[in-house]
């Protein structure tokens, strides 16, 4: 079994091949920088590969991506449309996203940024008592990351709700489902989290119609992808003082260029894309035991579903 491994990024390739190569002794795992003449690989664990891959590797059977998301995997010209796509699944990821999102949530809930400025102004000048049922919280996904996070808000006694596209029964948080509901989720929402997977319909959803239909004061908290968020409705909603504040992880561009209006704006929190990063040891027992499962027949779950795009 030829398997290669293809990262267009700044991945060290063997940091990742060594140790794939001892979870997985009876294959042989190569590296493919896309200059190469095809291999004919059967296999290929992928992190943001060389976009001629597909067009070179005409033979791969499937394809492990090293990443939850798989937009820009899904766009590589010459994918053929019945080629398996596994996704890496949490790997370290869930954990790292709830806090993150806590981070974000008690800054804001608990007034920790005003703490900051009267520290530096020298005044001590305790807040009123934090009053939960005042900051609800609408987390738009409900995949593991989405759910894991819905899940730690609610242990907090925060009042949560979830949005998806078919919705998810958890404990503690109040389920709402389909466009349908839509609405009716903005409108108990003060703040909005979004860790949905993008695709065409997702797109955009960061818009100024929904920041409209939120609870006065909104904050948001994006850690889905740079292009569901719509950077002039933000700044808009800042403006207008619909929304209060944000905290944003990803980027249509990025780095972010240094002229783009998010970084001076006092009431925009950012980060380089750190809110999860996958761990490489989780990720390489996982991606390893998915090899495994393939090769044994098995059905896999993280199978990407082409029609939905994740």
């Amino acid at each position: 079994m030829n398997v290669i491994f293809a990262s267009g990024h700044d991945a060290e390739p063997q940091e990742w091949i060594a140790p794939l190569q001892r979870e997985l002794p009876g294959v042989r795992i190569t590296n493919w920088d896309g200059a190469a003449q095809p291999v004919g690989a059967q296999l290929a664990v992928v992190w943001k590969p060389p976009k001629n891959l597909f067009m070179r590797e005409t033979q791969l059977e499937a394809v492990f991506n090293l990443g939850a998301g798989v937009d820009a995997l899904l766009q590589l010209p010459g994918l053929p449309a019945d080629l398996p796509i596994i996704r890496l699944e949490d790997a370290g990821m869930g954990v790292q996203m709830a806090e993150y999102v806590v981070h974000a949530l008690l800054r804001a809930s608990r007034g920790f940024e005003q703490y900051q400025v009267q520290q530096r102004q020298g005044r001590w000048a305790p807040l009123p008592d934090i009053q939960r049922a005042q900051w609800p919280v609408g987390v738009m996904g409900t995949g593991l990351m989405g759910a894991r996070l819905a899940q730690t808000l609610a242990a907090l006694e925060y009042p949560v709700a979830s949005w998806s596209r078919r919705g998810k029964e958890m404990p503690g948080v109040q389920k709402f489902a389909s466009q349908a509901e839509f609405p009716d989720f903005l409108a108990r929402t003060r703040v909005l989290v979004n860790v949905l997977p993008l695709t065409p319909e997702t797109q955009g959803i960061l818009c100024r119609d929904t920041f409209e239909q939120l609870l006065p004061d909104a904050y948001i908290v994006n850690v889905g992808r740079g292009e569901h968020l719509i950077d002039d409705d933000l700044l808009h909603g800042l403006e207008s003082g619909r929304v209060k504040g944000a905290t944003l992880d990803v980027f249509v561009q990025e780095p972010l260029p240094a002229a783009h209006p998010f970084w001076a704006h006092p009431a925009i929190t950012i980060t380089p894309h750190i809110a999860a990063a996958s761990l490489r040891d989780e990720t390489i027992k996982q991606i390893a035991s998915k090899i495994r499962g393939f090769l044994n027949g098995e059905t896999l779950t993280g199978t990407v579903n082409r029609t939905l795009g994740y």
